[in-house]
């Protein structure tokens, strides 16, 4: 499967967006020393590579200032759509937004900061060494490369329920069968490497969190890719979702627990 014919396995529905606007508003609480650190801040540019539909936006925006600007580019047109919506909605006049591939962004070389790229390295099995290296050539002698990415391996809900531990197993097979690294978090400090870069941080956290209930996981997100792929029927997504509404109606809170890493790579001056 050639980039161009790879799809996205992520429906974007309203509770995939809550659920990128909520990773977003834990991301800045908990990554403000590292974006200080890759140079995130009033009059810098920056690039959001991979931005979905535009949840981290109004924060790099608001981190920048009116002198910065902010670059966001998707494969998805979808996608680009809602993070463009929200760029008007907002008012975020130091933001644009682009379709493009993550690999051949179109944006200049060396004119960038820092290039953020979230999540994304995980949907791309086999082109992860492309996209880093690319995106390593856009930004500036001195500027930062800032990778996020988790290990899907170590995802854990409680309470537990045999039907989404079933939904979980499942996505991880599909995603292998796929290509995808189910752990790319582990390895961004390996890529920035390769890429020729110089390594300023690589460190990780444990997400511990009690989403709302209309934010499920990414596994649901990608049922229907897994029912056209065959790994999965409508039997299975409505025995899934009737094991969500069972957890989400059980009176003990429904807690996620998610590795989460961040590598942050500078561009040799």
């Amino acid at each position: 499967m050639t980039p161009d014919e790879r799809r996205y396995a992520l429906e974007l529905d309203p509770g995939e967006v809550e659920r990128y606007r909520m990773m977003a508003e834990q991301a800045r609480a908990a990554e403000a020393d590292l974006w200080d650190l890759a140079g995130i801040g009033p009059g810098a540019s920056v690039a959001d590579v991979g931005c979905g539909p535009g949840a981290m936006l109004p924060a790099l925006s608001g981190a920048v200032g009116p002198e910065g600007r902010v670059e966001a580019v998707d494969a998805d047109p979808e996608a680009v759509a809602a993070a463009t919506a929200l760029v008007a909605a907002a008012g975020l006049g130091n933001v644009s937004v682009a379709q493009a591939r993550a690999d051949h962004t179109g944006l200049a070389p060396g004119s960038l900061d820092v290039v953020m790229v979230r999540h994304v390295l995980a949907h791309n099995g086999g082109a992860e060494d492309a996209i880093v290296a690319h995106l390593a050539t856009l930004v500036r002698p001195g500027g930062c490369l800032y990778l996020v990415d988790s290990d899907g391996t170590a995802f854990r809900t409680l309470p537990e329920h045999a039907d989404l531990t079933d939904l979980n197993d499942r996505y991880g097979a599909f995603r292998a069968a796929r290509g995808d690294d189910n752990r790319a978090g582990l390895r961004l400090a390996d890529r920035v490497a390769r890429a020729g870069l110089e390594l300023l941080e690589f460190s990780g956290r444990y997400f511990i969190g009690q989403p709302p209930a209309a934010v499920r996981p990414p596994a649901w997100a990608a049922r229907e890719a897994m029912v056209a792929a065959g790994v999965a029927g409508e039997d299975d997504v409505h025995r899934w979702d009737r094991a969500f509404q069972e957890v989400e109606a059980a009176p003990v809170p429904r807690t996620v627990f998610a590795p989460l890493f961040t590598a942050i790579g500078r561009r040799p001056a």
